[in-house]
């Protein structure tokens, strides 16, 4: 029995594979893009046209959802 305790701490203390920095640059400068084009969107903005608007938003909500869930990192909440 305490060789299988011992084995469940061995994994338990195994750091899961991490991004490299260049490749962490690379998907923040992605992001960012993504995220300051939402705002860009917004100077294109009148009362009769609401496309930029739907832009925005859809850039926007783009810019979170794609490293939150695609990316996987919405399950690092619970990681020591």
């Amino acid at each position: 029995m305490s060789s299988n305790t011992q084995q469940n701490q061995q994994s338990a203390q195994a750091a899961p594979a991490e991004n490299n920095l260049g490749s962490t640059i690379v998907i923040f400068s992605v992001m960012m893009v993504l995220f300051l084009a939402s705002l860009y969107s917004l100077s294109f903005l009148t009362l009769g046209n609401p496309w930029p608007m739907a832009a925005c938003l859809a850039l926007f909500a783009a810019s979170f959802w794609i490293p939150q869930t695609i990316m996987g990192r919405s399950d690092s909440a619970g990681e020591d």
